[in-house]
């Protein structure tokens, strides 16, 4: 049989593949963005068959499709799902999947890994035994690496197996709408575009907030905490689209280029400043999740002050802030302008992310009446409100399987930007251990620790709520 696209998913029987991936694929299929003659085969230790599996998958995709469920497009669809069994970390198991493979006409392989990271060079070291696999594409889910050391090293076990150009890195954060939406915001309103720089701009703040705790990722959350969970992957990556400079072109090479020269010039920090730097907090209750240390010091919150030393933005701080259990979801990306006068209100410009899909700004006028009072007023726009902008709005994961496919690489982080993010991620945790600093408490609903917004007073700021 010809197949087109054979796409193999690792950890198939996952949380991951039955709340986003299967989803994902089924509207792709509804929509006529996966490839005539695909084929999607599923890995998993479980014991299931093809069928078996095809009406367990039934559920999720009824519960989570983004568009309407319909039981025969999902038949349809399912036609093409075949469920392999095999244990991951046995090299005769790799063998029988090349022998399955060896029965079609395949012309090109994707490999998603949505299993342990501990389990990446396991399943590339497998797939030197299976024909054609290592021309094939790979996926592969944060966190990528445990430590900055440990990311290296599988960075070199992967690079080994498939060529870097292989490799997707997926950052599901780059595939929500308004992230995107954020290079058009600036560069198409010359409003914006020629004031998008530290002369203008007085700071720029990046909020991640959760309402829930760690749950069930006791275990993995408590080895990461919120700097390698949230800010050294999503929100560095946020912030990098944000800062950068217009590419000549935009591609995956200018666009890569372009963030990480944004990355390269975040200001390094001395053991002097790392007290204005880094506020880190654990919500009360923690320690006693499940699979969590008793005696854990593990950030569940964390808030930066960070600079970009360069001639756009030297002087215009970035604040970053992401926590569990803050009582709100909220990601939001707030440019807060310079005052034209002290005593009035500043414009401030809010991309919302999620839940809320949109674009909020605040602007000054004269209040009704006879009188020359100057009051804020706002502009509101709610792009998930409307439902038709629902319906045709992919979710991250349909965008980015998509790009995958199509050899898209512009919105997969590169090893570089992981590496450097690593890297001065690293450094701010020494420094922080290094001068004793506290993990401060904060108790669930709340914003995070009381420090957090002393220490945006000591600059003249506050958090944009």
């Amino acid at each position: 049989m010809k197949i087109h696209t054979n796409i193999t998913i690792f950890g198939g029987t996952g949380d991951l593949t039955f709340r986003k991936l299967l989803p994902a694929l089924y509207t792709m299929f509804n929509t006529g963005k996966l490839p005539e003659n695909s084929r999607i085969v599923i890995i998993g230790r479980r014991d299931y068959d093809s069928g078996s599996y095809r009406a367990l998958a039934n559920d999720w995709v009824k519960k989570f499709s983004r568009l309407p469920y319909s039981a025969e497009t999902f038949d349809a669809f399912s036609g093409q799902i075949d469920y392999f069994r095999m244990d991951l970390s046995n090299p005769k198991d790799y063998r029988r999947l090349d022998e399955y493979f060896s029965k079609d006409d395949i012309g090109s392989h994707i490999f998603y890994l949505a299993v342990a990271p501990r389990f990446f060079s396991v399943i590339a070291d497998g797939l030197k035994t299976v024909e054609g696999a290592c021309q094939g594409k790979v996926i592969i889910e944060k966190p990528f690496g445990e430590n900055l050391e440990a990311a290296k090293k599988l960075n070199e076990e992967l690079e080994s197996h498939f060529g870097p150009e292989q490799i997707y890195r997926i950052d599901h954060y780059l595939g929500k709408e308004m992230v995107r939406n954020i290079q058009a915001i600036r560069f198409t309103n010359p409003i914006f575009t020629d004031i998008w720089n530290s002369r203008y701009i007085e700071s720029v703040q990046i909020s991640a907030l959760e309402d829930v705790g760690v749950e069930t990722r006791g275990g993995y959350y408590d080895a990461s905490g919120a700097l390698k969970d949230m800010v050294q992957n999503h929100l560095f990556q946020i912030l990098s689209i944000v800062a950068m400079e217009q590419p000549e072109v935009f591609n995956s090479t200018h666009m890569h280029t372009a963030q990480v020269e944004v990355l390269k010039s975040l200001s390094p920090v001395g053991q002097a400043e790392i007290e204005d730097t880094l506020v880190l907090g654990q919500y009360e209750g923690y320690r006693e999740e499940p699979l969590v240390s008793p005696d854990s010091n593990t950030e569940t919150f964390a808030g930066l002050r960070l600079y970009i030393d360069n001639e756009r933005w030297r002087g215009t701080p970035f604040y970053i802030r992401t926590g569990k259990k803050t009582g709100t979801r909220q990601m939001e990306v707030s440019i807060v302008f310079r005052r034209s006068m002290p005593e009035v209100e500043p414009n401030v410009l809010i991309i919302k992310i999620q839940p809320t899909e949109g674009v909020y700004l605040q602007f000054n006028i004269k209040r009704p009446g006879d009188t020359d009072d100057i009051i804020p007023t706002k502009m509101d726009f709610c792009q998930n409100c409307d439902l038709v902008h629902q319906l045709n709005t992919p979710e991250a994961y349909e965008r980015l399987l998509t790009a995958c496919i199509n050899s898209e690489r512009s919105w997969f982080s590169q090893w570089d930007q992981i590496e450097i993010s690593w890297n001065y991620i690293e450094q701010l945790k020494q420094l922080f251990t290094k001068k004793g600093l506290k993990v401060y408490p904060y108790a669930p609903g709340t914003h995070g620790p009381k420090e957090s917004n002393e220490f945006l007073a000591r600059t003249g700021h506050q958090w944009m709520e």
